[in-house]
């Protein structure tokens, strides 16, 4: 008798197990940048992935740093970011697989209204740095290893200069964060627009440098490699990719317009 119990049990495991794992086929997690959060982007494409196929995605949102960070230790099955020099880097070293380009939109210094380091208007981003730098003003930088961040490094290294001490406040936190931080000290921070954007009325912000070449901001998703890491789900990672790509996808990124403006442009070849 018990002999068939256990029988019993082991022939109840051999059915449960398919299904547990169809159910887990049906489950995506997704590491992410904040902008593409705090925008409302993921909330207004995603149920229409999630409608179409069946997959519930489960949104991590991070900097683009630790969302390959994430993808690397194998606590996701696929990302979408913006520092491509982190990007090649991480499908170089065999992490991840199936890059495509997704959308791009821009990087925009915001600042208070009164300009007291006198950039509005500049489209050099460059130059605008090196007069933060020389003005005793404060500049929050995320400091997170997040594609904002390495970007905004990027420009200081060029600028070959800095606010110096106290001016420069390290701050290690989301954009959505930093924008609120640089509204109460009265300070400038680089951004994405689109969380600019989201944040603008919140922050009383105002863009005082845009539309150097130089501020482009490309994103891409990447699946991670199902060899690295047991349990990755692949298929539904190649569904997401397929799928923001297609013409329904960017169709629907280019129709995402809070408040009327465009905040994502479509790029998948």
């Amino acid at each position: 008798m018990q002999r068939r119990s256990i029988l019993t049990f082991i022939a109840g495991l051999a059915v449960a197990m398919p299904f547990a794992h169809a159910q887990s086929d049906k489950v995506l997690r997704l590491s992410t940048t904040t902008s593409t959060e705090n925008s409302g982007l993921l909330g207004y494409l995603l149920p229409a992935f999630e409608a179409k196929t069946g997959i519930r995605v489960n949104v991590i949102s991070v900097g683009t740093g630790k969302a390959l960070e994430l993808g690397k230790n194998g606590d996701v099955d696929v990302t979408l970011v913006h520092a491509r020099a982190l990007e090649d880097k991480f499908v170089a070293e065999g992490w991840g697989i199936d890059r495509h380009d997704v959308m791009y939109n821009d990087f925009v210094v915001a600042g208070p209204v009164a300009d007291p380091a006198g950039v509005k208007g500049s489209r050099d981003v460059i130059a605008a740095f090196r007069k933060i730098a020389a003005a005793n003003v404060k500049f929050i930088s995320r400091g997170d290893n997040s594609g904002t961040d390495v970007m905004e490094k990027g420009y200081w290294r060029q600028a070959g200069t800095k606010p110096a001490g106290s001016n420069y406040v390290n701050a290690g936190l989301g954009m959505g964060e930093v924008l609120n931080m640089a509204a109460e000290m009265g300070a400038y921070t680089l951004t994405d627009r689109a969380t600019y954007g989201a944040y603008q009325a919140k922050t009383g912000l105002a863009i005082l440098v845009e539309g150097d070449k130089r501020m482009f901001n490309p994103y891409g998703i990447i699946a991670v490699n199902p060899e690295r890491h047991k349990g990755i789900n692949y298929k539904g990672a190649k569904a997401l990719i397929e799928w923001i790509t297609s013409p329904e996808g960017q169709a629907k990124i280019a129709s995402f317009k809070p408040a009327g403006e465009q905040l994502f442009f479509p790029s998948a070849k």
